[in-house]
């Protein structure tokens, strides 16, 4: 019972600091701050929390599809196909409902996730840092490809936005979509011992009895439609997923339906307490909270890198 107090008490601390944390105070009473907290801190501090759980609970899907804990959404060139996605239904059809632009970019990302898959299948397994490299290589060329039908578009100030991942933008009206990761997130729990098979590899899954591509859809599908959630909602948070996994799997091992738990409670923490120094350095100016994880990710990944083993996961 220790362990859930634990992190029920840093979740609570972390939750009242960014309620209370912002360019107008709430007690100098100039504002309301029930209406403050109600409009503008708690849709924040929920997008926060709801952003960090999913992206940390799809590092783990992919990771277990691909049999390799150094590779997540953001390294294989996800919410780059899930921005490609939003660049062409803007253009298609620019007054699209925001479900209908999530749909679009979900696709995108699934669409997006089957090329990395295909590219993997091709690739050595005795070397673990191969697949992450040729991701983000395969991720740039995404990109490369949103820049240009940004710029000959004129869409570049759309994809600005969705590369930002900052919250300060969040507000009440703008955020409640997040809340379907709460139902991913029950879902993906349902089937762990599922996924945990998925990381055996496809020819041990199928003779443990998995139907192992439907697995893997779900699964993928789960990630893609996170993804387009939080691209569409927040813009894209880079190393979420390979951090919270692999600590949390170094800490506790490797169960992954008891770690979800935790996973996810650290991937919501981390991008909060992400998004609450990036209030604080520059006060009352604020950086975005993807430019402070992608900072303390970057310094991660390369001691994951250095740090991981001699041979590939299997």
């Amino acid at each position: 019972m220790r362990l859930p107090l634990i992190i029920a008490l840093v979740l609570a601390a972390l939750v009242t600091a960014s309620l209370c944390i912002g360019a107008a105070s709430l007690f100098a009473g100039d504002l309301d701050a029930g209406f403050l907290i109600a409009t503008s801190r708690f849709p924040r501090t929920a997008a926060a929390l709801l952003a960090g759980m999913g992206l940390a609970l799809a590092g783990v899907v992919v990771q277990q599809s691909v049999q390799n804990r150094l590779v997540e959404p953001s390294l294989i060139g996800t919410p780059e196909s899930a921005m490609l996605g939003l660049l062409a239904i803007t253009l298609a059809w620019p007054g699209a409902p925001i479900w209908i632009k999530m749909c679009s970019g979900a696709l995108a990302a699934l669409a997006g996730m089957a090329g990395f898959l295909g590219l993997a299948r091709a690739l050595p397994r005795h070397d673990p840092m191969l697949l992450p490299i040729v991701g983000m290589i395969y991720g740039g060329i995404l990109m490369a490809v949103g820049l240009w039908l940004a710029w000959v578009t004129d869409l570049m100030q759309y994809l600005g936005t969705w590369r930002l991942s900052e919250f300060s933008g969040v507000v009440q009206g703008r955020y409640e979509l997040l809340w379907g990761i709460a139902a991913l997130a029950v879902l993906l729990y349902l089937v762990a011992d599922r996924i945990t098979l998925l990381g055996l590899g496809e020819t041990q899954a199928r003779s443990l009895g998995l139907n192992y591509g439907q697995t893997r859809a779900l699964g993928l599908g789960i990630v893609a439609t996170i993804i387009a959630l939080v691209v569409v909602t927040v813009g894209t948070l880079p190393f979420v997923g390979l951090v919270a996994s692999n600590i949390v799997s170094r800490w506790r091992g490797d169960n992954l339906r008891a770690n979800l738990p935790v996973i996810a409670a650290f991937g919501a923490g981390a991008v909060l307490a992400a998004d609450i120094l990036g209030r604080l350095i520059r006060y009352p100016y604020e950086i975005p909270a993807g430019t402070i994880f992608a900072v303390a990710g970057a310094g991660i990944f390369l001691w994951l890198l250095n740090a991981a083993p001699a041979r590939a996961h299997d």
